[in-house]
């Protein structure tokens, strides 16, 4: 497993920050911002949630809730993404979840091509694939990722009918199937194309 770098400039306070859940047909988009330590971010094998087990992110998880030095998650509902569009949602959650961080950064590490800030954020700094490549974003993507699994898997208990406890919201087969036969619930995008044509 390739390591992932602690920082891109030394000497300064940066905020990893990622999302997940944007590509999903239900529920809200999650964005997450950590910063930590040299020592934490070389020491924990982090690396981008899409690569890891849900066994190892529950368990870095932990790890990162504890030993961070600050970090936040925000969650964009599925209504107000079908107001602004899931980019300006996913923006949204990212701006919100630096904003909430208990220290504030030097600058901003955004996993992506492109993110629109606001006039009280910090510097940032678009990585491609930053999840793979800097410790800080890792963490990130990986509260992102756990923190809006749990609320699908709480959400599915309320609409067993969906299966999202094992797909989280995501277009699969079953899922759509689920739409077909039962309808949309108050909790799917309304703005997505939830049936193929």
């Amino acid at each position: 497993m390739t390591k992932l770098l602690p920082y891109v400039k030394p000497n300064r306070i940066e905020a990893g920050c990622d999302e997940a859940g944007r590509g999903c047909l239900a529920g809200p988009v999650v964005a997450a911002a950590v910063i930590l330590d040299l020592e934490t971010a070389t020491e924990l094998g982090l690396n981008d949630s899409k690569k890891l087990s849900e066994k190892k992110r529950d368990e870095l998880r932990i790890q990162i809730e504890s030993r961070a030095i600050s970090w936040s998650v925000s969650f964009v509902s599925h209504d107000k993404i079908d107001e602004i569009n899931i980019l300006q949602a996913s923006f949204l959650a990212m701006r919100e979840s630096v904003d909430t961080l208990f220290i504030r950064p030097d600058h901003i590490l955004i996993d992506g091509n492109r993110f629109v800030s606001s006039p009280t954020m910090p510097p940032h700094t678009c990585i491609i694939k930053g999840d793979a490549k800097f410790a800080s974003i890792a963490a990130a993507s990986i509260l992102a990722k756990t923190h809006r699994d749990q609320f699908m898997r709480k959400k599915s208990i309320e609409y067993p009918a969906y299966q999202w406890s094992s797909n989280f919201g995501y277009p699969t087969k079953a899922h759509r199937e689920a739409i077909k036969a039962s309808g949309a619930s108050p909790l799917h995008r309304m703005t997505f194309q939830l049936l193929p044509k």
